[in-house]
Order: structure tokens, then sequence, then C-alpha cells
């Protein structure tokens, strides 16, 4: 596979608008906040040909403005990676969240398509399910017990007749686009969305030996983490923290210092390669020996990514709960037939275990910058030559940013 490394350069930093508190004093960076317009108008300079490799403004971390905006621009029309096709696996399964404060209900149908849409009843409000998991033939409103089929579409409301306006089959939940991608949900709130597909092809040809859509799921998690999205999002397309984070977990075999190679797809998808200390050799997958000696990771915009290295692949979607929380969603896969014979129930246990330790050497550590970037002394920082993955990151959020609906995402532009 070819990759270019994606680093940063031009420009000087100091440059960059005075108010953003780069360069700067920490006295002088507080005497004025920058106001939601500044610090959009200081996101777009990531679009520059020739913008430094520096961190965000600590301001678009705690700024309930900017939130709102991305509840809109980013979370309210882009594809966002939900749960792994096991969880919502026959017909009646259905996953029930809520995706940067809009409620959203996944369920398979009698066909056995996957349909999204708003769990909210089109009576007087009352969500028809409570978030998580489970299985139903049909959806009951809790409060005057209107009920609604596994497609959305109403067929039954109580005591309606006397209502001549009222017209019940025109009365359905609100559509939301879905799509399965090698066993992946992805949900975009934007019901007429261009298909996500197209935009992973690359990604599907890199990871075909790993026959992605022939794995079944063997643990997951839902958290919840103390911190803005973008900071969990940032952690993730960069190697360079694990010496800090999991320097007794990852950096043995993953070491922070080795170069990694980015390249951007489109605005929907990047990929990432971490080489690893000793390849690995992996029993229910065939690789080359360049695979075997590498992670192979992959990001979805805004919050979505894939980690595929040896026998398993691990997903992970950063959800916002609101400017400074974040739902953590994730999961272990591995090949059908690695299952054979083994206790289901131990292997959880085993997996969620060690996944509980990584996830909270990130969260500790995640939940410290968010309480620092309210700091009269945060500031911005130059990145290192280690976080090419991260200017990738920035430019997507200000494309995502910047853009109307009819733009978004538009032609890839590198």
């Amino acid at each position: 596979m070819s990759a270019s490394r994606t680093t940063g350069g031009g420009r000087d930093s100091e440059d960059w608008d005075d108010d953003m508190a780069f360069g700067l004093p920490a006295s002088a960076a507080v005497e004025h906040l920058p106001d939601t317009a500044e610090l959009i108008k200081e996101l777009a300079r990531y679009l520059d040909a020739d913008a430094p490799a520096v961190s965000l403004p600590p301001r678009l971390f705690s700024s309930p403005q900017v939130y709102e905006l991305e509840r809109t621009k980013v979370y309210g029309r882009s594809w966002i990676l939900v749960a792994h096709r096991d969880e919502v696996a026959e017909p009646g399964d259905y996953l029930s969240l809520t995706i940067a404060g809009e409620p959203v209900l996944v369920a398979r149908g009698e066909d056995g398509a996957l349909r999204g849409m708003s769990p909210i009843c089109r009576h007087r409000m009352m969500p028809v399910v409570a978030e998580g998991t489970g299985h139903a033939e049909a959806f009951t409103c809790p409060q005057h017990l209107w009920k609604y089929g596994l497609d959305g579409r109403l067929i039954g409301a109580t005591f309606m007749h006397g209502n001549k306006a009222f017209d019940p089959s025109a009365c359905r939940l609100p559509v939301f686009a879905v799509e399965e991608w090698n066993g992946l949900v992805f949900v975009n709130l934007d019901a007429g969305a261009e298909p996500l597909a197209p935009h992973l092809s690359a990604i599907g040809d890199d990871l075909s030996r790993y026959r992605l859509d022939e794995m079944v799921q063997i643990g997951s998690w839902v958290e919840e983490w103390a911190v803005n999205w973008k900071i969990a999002v940032e952690n993730a397309h960069e190697n360079y923290h694990v010496m800090g984070f999991h320097p007794e977990t990852l950096e043995p075999s993953a070491p922070g210092g080795t170069d990694t190679a980015v390249r951007a797809d489109s605005p929907w998808a990047t990929s990432l390669l971490v080489p690893l200390v000793e390849p690995l050799q992996p029993e229910g997958v065939t690789l080359t020996d360049e695979e075997k000696g590498r992670m192979y990771c992959f990001f979805t915009f805004p919050a979505g990514s894939l980690a595929a290295c040896g026998d398993q692949v691990i997903w992970l979607s950063f959800l916002p709960l609101s400017v400074d929380r974040t739902q953590v969603r994730g999961g272990v896969l591995t090949p059908a037939r690695l299952m054979e014979g083994a206790d289901p129930q131990e292997v959880r246990q085993g997996v969620e275990a060690y996944s509980a330790v990584i996830n909270g050497e990130d969260q500790r550590g995640l939940e410290a910058v968010q309480r620092a970037v309210g700091s009269r002394f945060a500031g911005r920082g130059h990145l290192s030559p280690k976080e090419p993955g991260v200017l990738v990151f920035y430019r997507n959020l200000a494309k995502a940013m910047l853009s109307s609906d009819g733009e978004w995402p538009g032609e890839w532009r590198s």
C-alpha cells in the first residue's frame, strides 16, 4: 500500500491571531476570551496550504457556543460509528443511544435490514424506548401507548379516531441514514447523506486479508469520560502519547517514538500505520510479513476508529454528551473460528478487563487535559512530527465547521 507522510510547515506560528494566545504571555491570553466567530476563523487557518503544526485554541474544548455548532455542523451530518453488527444481529434487535444530544434508534427489521430513526413519539415527545440494547416486535410509547413498527411506521394510536385532522398513514418516526460496512454500523442524522462505503474503499482493500466482515465481537464497552470529544479524538490520531499514557501496556510493542505514515482518502476516511517492535503471528488470519509487523489504524471522521493488529480488530467511537463529557463506545473483534470450543463468557471477561486497563490509562490522562483547558496558562503548542494524523483531523474539522450543507463533505483536496 502507498502512504504519504503529513507534516506541518510554512508560516511561523506567531503569525496566527494573537487572540488565540499562541506565542503570548499567559497574562495576555486571558485578557480577552475569543468569541465563536474568532474561534471558527482561527480553525479555518488549518485549511491554508502553509498552516503551521500547532494545537487547537484551548477555548475550542470548552466553548458551549462552539459545541452547539459542532452538534449541527459535525455530528448532525457525518457518518457516526455506533455498533458492531453482532449487537443488532436478529430481526427485532435494537440499539438506542444519543449522538451529540440527539436520541437515535437503530433496529433490524423482519426483512433483515437495519433502519435508523428518532425514538421520539410523534404525539407528545416521549421516547418510545430507553437507551441501551434489546429486542422488540414493536416500539410502544410508555406514555399513551402509541405503537410503531421496527421501521418506524405508526401501527397504533389509542383513542385518536375522534381527531379528523389526524392521518395515521402520514405519521412515522423521523428517519436517519444507516449503513453497514464490513460488520460495522454507521448512522448519519442526515437522511439524504451520500453513501459512506465509497469513501472507505481504499481502507477496505488494506483490510482485505483480515476478512473483517467474517469477524465476531468478543467484547464491548460503553464508558463516560469527563472530556471534550475533540481531546479524545486528537489522542486517537497519534501514537506519540503511548510513551506517556501506556508505558507498560503498549509502549513495549508499539513505541510512541516511531514514525507513523498517514494517508487521507477523504474527509471521512484517514489511515495511520504504526510499526511494531516484533511482528505478530496470527492464527485466525493470513497476513503478509509487512502486515504482521504493523498496527493498521483507520479513522472515520469525526469520531470513529478501527485498529487491526494480528488476530484482533478494535473499534472505538466518541459520542459527545456535552461540551465536557463524552461517551466512549467500542468492541473487540476476532475471526469466528478462533472462538470454536472457547467459553464466550471467559473470553469476554478477559478481553474487556484488558481493554478497561488501556481505556483507563487514556481516560485519566485526557481528563487531566480537560481540567487544564480553562487555566490562564493554557495555550497552543507546537505539534511533533510524530503527530501527522492530528493535523489531518484538524483540517477535516475545519472543513466540516466551515462548509454549508450542500458543500459537505465535498470533493476531497489533500
